[in-house]
């Protein structure tokens, strides 16, 4: 894990909140949906919610790189193994072997992206779906942070695909 490009990542679903957000993209629709108003979100104490956002957006890249670098898996199958760890070991010299013909397979912007609009689809659409019904918000309020978090994901992925 790079981490240069997991902190530069997690700022990604900041940069794509502003803009998305942003009264003359989806911001209108969104504080309709959600029942705020431009008065209710002067509340709170702003540089925390942005530092916390931050955190929770750096656990998203920490957690997006398991999904769009395959490569990973293959020290999770084998972490346990005697030799892993051991220079000029059997295991170790095969997993570098393995590294150094496959490490760089599909570490493309545009597989990382594919998978990160994925789990757009398939992790934020049944969570903020599932927390809309529960809270009988109309499917427009899903539709917007679903496009959200599917664009961000996407985004996100790619990154750290093309640069980890």
């Amino acid at each position: 894990m790079n981490p240069i490009v997991i902190l530069l990542t997690a700022l990604i679903p900041l940069t794509i909140g502003f803009i998305y957000y942003h009264p003359k993209a989806f911001g209108n629709a969104w504080m309709k949906t959600s029942g705020l108003t431009e008065e209710s979100l002067k509340k709170g104490n702003f540089p925390i919610i942005l530092l916390l956002c931050y955190v929770f957006s750096l656990f998203l890249a920490m957690a997006l790189t398991g999904i769009v670098i395959h490569q990973n898996h293959i020290y999770s199958i084998l972490i346990n193994e005697p030799g892993l760890k051991e220079e000029g070991s059997v295991l170790f010299n095969y997993v570098a072997d393995f590294m150094s013909k496959y490490g760089t397979n599909f570490r493309t912007f545009k597989h990382g992206a594919f998978h990160g609009a994925l789990s757009g689809i398939f992790l934020a659409l049944p969570i903020v779906g599932i927390n809309a019904l529960f809270e009988r918000r109309e499917w427009k309020y899903t539709a917007i942070h679903v496009g959200y978090w599917t664009l961000t994901l996407a985004l996100m992925g790619g990154v750290i695909c093309q640069f980890t």
